[in-house]
């Protein structure tokens, strides 16, 4: 089949054999793949450009650069923070684009997101922190990745339903986290110190792809034991909500709206505590007077008549509407 090569193309190409730079090098690899004729006819030309971008975006990672500009901090906000960890091009970014306000770069070539991309997804009447990171392949070590990844509150393992090479990519990623002593996986963590055991969901992404519902049975067939898998399409927005429900489950999280003596409930943000939580750690969170002068509380919900009186080590559940008295 002939390549039928567009002129943007061309141009593209012609721009790459002439540049001296590696950005500059970049950039016209980029603009050829934006530009070439999809099908099958440039399959090897399509698989060519992405090895060359992958092989330039790697060397220009490992070029001696000031040490402030290889550490990035991304502060917590909301209710929980996630990273986003993957294989490249399993469409971390694209996810981050739909759930968030945030606008990552998105393109079908490896190695596209070089930084942290932060974004605010929400759930209900409550916000968790979404971050984008770099792909999790031996092509493109930073030390950053993995201590953000650390510093999180768990993981989303976003993979391709459509990459005929699912399982070794999803194997390449899980296995350079085991070098960096993460086990993000239910089961018994390796033995040995500098361990960190992270909750992690499986999001297997692209499930309008070709192949995608074969892979989803592979992938329940041999992670179910390690992993609750959510299957979603960044593009078009399916199986989104069952994702956000997935992501408030796994964090183990509680939601309580507290009211004033006297007077009706407000709508106010909740405090958010993690499940197995007490009414005095509540009261802490409200202020630091109520650790000693917190005399009981009454509380809505949850099959008890209203207004029920609690002492301080009442177990709190989701949703509970507190009142506290000192």
């Amino acid at each position: 089949m002939p390549a039928n090569l567009t002129p943007d193309y061309l141009e593209a190409e012609r721009r790459f054999k002439s540049a001296k730079t590696t950005p500059e090098k970049i950039e016209s690899l980029e603009e050829m793949f934006a530009t070439i004729p999809k099908h099958k006819g440039t399959e090897k030309m399509q698989a060519d450009i992405k090895r060359r971008l992958a092989k330039l975006r790697n060397e220009q990672s490992k070029r001696p650069v000031s040490r402030a500009g290889l550490i990035y901090k991304v502060d917590k906000e909301g209710a929980g923070q996630l990273a986003l960890v993957g294989p490249p091009n399993s469409g971390k970014s694209a996810l981050l684009r739909r759930l968030t306000h945030a606008a990552p770069e998105v393109a079908d070539y490896p190695f596209t997101t070089r930084a942290p991309q932060p974004g605010m997804m929400a759930f209900e009447d409550i916000q968790f922190q979404l971050v984008d990171l770099p792909p999790v392949h031996p092509e493109l070590h930073e030390s950053w990745v993995y201590q953000i990844i650390r510093n999180a509150d768990a993981a989303l393992v976003v993979v391709d339903l459509g990459d005929p090479d699912l399982l070794e990519d999803l194997e390449t990623t899980l296995g350079e986290l085991v070098k960096a002593k993460v086990h993000l996986a239910r089961g018994t963590i390796p033995e040995g110190q500098g361990w960190l055991q992270k909750g992690a969901l499986l999001v297997a992404n692209k499930r309008d792809r070709s192949g995608a519902e074969e892979n989803l049975e592979i992938l329940h067939e041999l992670y179910s034991s390690r992993f609750d898998t959510v299957c979603v399409s960044a593009e078009t927005g399916g199986g989104l909500e069952t994702l956000r429900r997935g992501i408030f489950e796994m964090l183990d999280l509680v939601r309580v709206y507290t009211k004033a003596p006297g007077h009706k409930l407000e709508t106010t943000p909740p405090y958010v505590l993690r499940r197995g939580a007490h009414l005095i750690d509540l009261a802490a969170l409200v202020h630091h007077d109520f650790i000693t002068q917190l005399k009981y509380a009454r509380v809505w919900g949850h099959g008890r008549f209203e207004g029920q009186m609690v002492n301080r080590d009442y177990l709190l559940a989701d949703k509970d509407i507190v009142e506290l008295h000192r």
